[in-house]
């Protein structure tokens, strides 16, 4: 099944005001530096990006987001901006909101059923809620610990409760460039919600086939950061499939 919309969406993951990948999400193992943040929503805005993925990591860490962190990168690329790292009350949320974030990516709190309806109802699609998966369970509190829950049948409860979109994540691979897993991926589209794919792209091929899977859209991180595709060579490899697949 094709996404007609697909996009790919660059990262930018902020830890101590600086731009980094962390290998598997681990505080210590810092893979690549990338240099300011504001800027680099400059960049990704020049570069064509329609939305940027501002992950805080010392919010994840802590539980405490940066919110004027939200509002300099929401100011500098001038672009839909969806935001996560440590959203864990309906009130942070909404701060994140008024500093011009459109979407906040909520995770841990997010498995309390009671937090989960309450968010959904207030913030409609504006939320979207992270399931990132570690050996097979929903990993939590900055991928310190995992839940009892599984990403399917987290994914299944997200539909119950009105969620509007996933953000699915293989901790194992963020951070890898050793690809997408697509069993997860495959798993969690099951419960059929919208699907954000993140975690292992590498190249343009990882896009195309997290597209072929039905996911509306990839995360795109240490691929960018790396030079290994650019936005604009994502967009023409993206439509050149189009080309060949539309009826003839």
């Amino acid at each position: 099944m094709l996404t007609q919309e697909f996009d790919v969406i660059p990262a930018i993951d902020v830890l101590e005001g600086r731009v980094v990948r962390l290998a598997q999400g681990r505080r210590e193992a810092v893979t690549i530096e990338g240099g300011d943040p504001v800027e680099l929503a400059r960049r990704f805005r020049d570069e064509g990006a329609r939305r940027l993925h501002l992950v805080d990591l010392d919010g994840a860490f802590s539980g405490t987001p940066t919110l004027d962190l939200v509002e300099r990168v929401a100011r500098a690329g001038g672009l839909p901006l969806q935001v996560g790292g440590g959203y864990r009350t309906p009130e942070v949320i909404a701060s994140a909101l008024d500093a011009g974030a459109d979407r906040v990516m909520v995770g841990t709190a997010a498995l309390s059923p009671c937090f989960l309806a309450n968010a959904t109802d207030r913030f409609g699609a504006r939320l979207v809620v992270a399931i990132d998966s570690r050996d097979g369970k929903v990993a939590v509190d900055g991928w310190t610990r995992t839940a009892e829950a599984t990403p399917a049948d987290f994914a299944r409860d997200c539909a119950r409760a009105g969620v509007a979109r996933l953000l699915v994540t293989s901790t194992a691979r963020d951070g890898s460039l050793a690809g997408p897993d697509v069993e997860l991926l495959a798993d969690v589209l099951t419960a059929s919600l919208p699907v954000i794919a993140a975690g292992g792209i590498s190249s343009l091929e990882d896009l195309l086939a997290v597209r072929g899977l039905g996911c509306e859209s990839a995360i795109a991180g240490s691929a960018l950061l790396a030079g290994r595709f650019t936005l604009v060579e994502a967009r023409a490899r993206l439509a050149q499939s189009d080309e060949h697949e539309r009826p003839r």
